[in-house]
């Protein structure tokens, strides 16, 4: 208490000394304290120099980015937001979303199959989401299913929750239509029950294989089934994962299974996700090779055939007159070569059939020594070897 008597003391001191300065009473007290929104007086640093203001909670989590409630799954800003910049976007991945519209009309099909009942398949979303993130927001009781990509030697995550576990047993063990599924907390699952999902997720882990086969044949093979979250590890805590999420509605039951897929999975098809579409190549192409090499040999080209060559000066050229000789310094026998424009193509001997001059071919055509590879490198601007 006696420190703010003094406290107060001095502020009438100052007050009174800019009054005598000419300032006026309320600007002696803003220079001194501010008062807040809250009702609480901050100390400031000068009418100048402005008013300290103390960041709430609230206002520090806005600041950074960071959310309590979906630390993994929000659009986060700020801070959080630069953090996560260096994660890969999976839109750089365009096939990813051909690949899975078409897992979800091949899912509405054999879901109705599997559950002879009327079900519909919604794509949510797919982002991506750091994996530690990801198994701290999957919410409890759930069934994670550890899945392995053979020709891809890496793993995945089907993680279907609790909504859609009960309306797929009820579903599947002849519950009426109509009825909401009675959820059973508080409890582990039964083998029945594990049984029943495994043969969900086995269905959709084939229409998955369906779905990625014109990028690259796969084979998904349930490895396990876990509860647990901590148990699922398949990747380290701070690499990037594909996420994606599925709505599977069955009239008025229903729930979500989300598909994770960490890029180390996918890092042996990167080059063909990267595509915009199924085929395309930034060099040759085959279609257009074939039609072009059609096009070539059926096109019409002259060909000479050069008895002799001889270099002399255009004087004597100029001074040619009628009934000069010209001497070819060559046998009789000797090749002519025959050229097509300025490339030789081959050799032969000349002679004759019927009333028409004929040059017999005496080796084979040259071919070119620039292979396809040489090719495609001097077209990019390499050099050739």
């Amino acid at each position: 208490m006696a420190g703010d008597i003094d406290q107060d003391a001095l502020a009438a001191e100052w007050g009174m000394a800019l009054e005598e300065q000419g300032a006026t009473g309320n600007d002696a007290a803003q220079s001194w304290e501010t008062v807040g929104e809250d009702g609480m007086a901050h100390v400031g640093v000068g009418s100048k120099g402005g008013a300290e203001r103390i960041l709430n909670q609230e206002e520090i989590d806005n600041l950074l980015g960071f959310s309590i409630e979906d630390l993994a799954l929000s659009d986060n800003g700020g801070i959080r937001a630069i953090i996560d910049s260096a994660m890969v976007a999976y839109e750089r991945l365009p096939m990813l979303d051909i690949v899975f519209d078409r897992l979800v009309r091949l899912l509405t099909t054999s879901l109705r199959n599997f559950t002879s009942d009327n079900v519909e398949v919604s794509l949510d979303r797919i982002h991506a989401v750091r994996f530690a993130d990801y198994l701290n927001s999957i919410p409890l009781p759930a069934i994670l299913s550890i899945f392995k990509a053979e020709e891809w030697d890496n793993f995945g995550i089907a993680t279907v929750d609790s909504s859609l576990i009960y309306s797929i047993i009820d579903v599947l063990l002849g519950g009426r239509r109509g009825v909401t599924a009675i959820r059973v907390e508080g409890r582990p699952y039964t083998t029945i029950e594990m049984g029943l999902v495994k043969r969900m997720v086995e269905v959709i882990l084939a229409d998955a294989e369906a779905a990625f086969r014109p990028i690259s044949p796969v084979n998904f093979k349930i490895d396990r089934l876990e509860t647990n979250p901590r148990f699922a590890a398949i990747s380290r805590p701070n690499n990037a994962a594909i996420l994606v999420r599925f709505r599977i509605d069955m009239e008025e039951r229903g729930g979500s299974i989300e598909m994770l897929l960490p890029y180390a999975t996918l890092e042996p098809i990167r080059d063909r996700l990267m595509q915009t579409f199924v085929g395309e190549k930034l060099g040759r192409d085959p279609v257009w090779e074939g039609h072009l090499s059609t096009e070539i040999f059926q096109a019409r080209t002259h060909v000479e055939a050069v008895l002799y060559e001889s270099e002399f000066p255009l004087r004597k050229l100029m001074n040619l007159k009628v009934g000069d000789t010209l001497v070819l310094d060559m046998k009789p026998d000797a090749l002519v070569k025959v050229r097509c424009g300025d490339e030789t193509l081959t050799e032969g001997r000349m002679g004759r059939v019927g009333d028409k001059v004929a040059v017999r071919i005496q080796k084979p055509l040259r071919r070119g020594r620039t292979t396809m590879a040489q090719f495609e490198q001097v077209s990019s601007g390499g050099q050739e070897t």
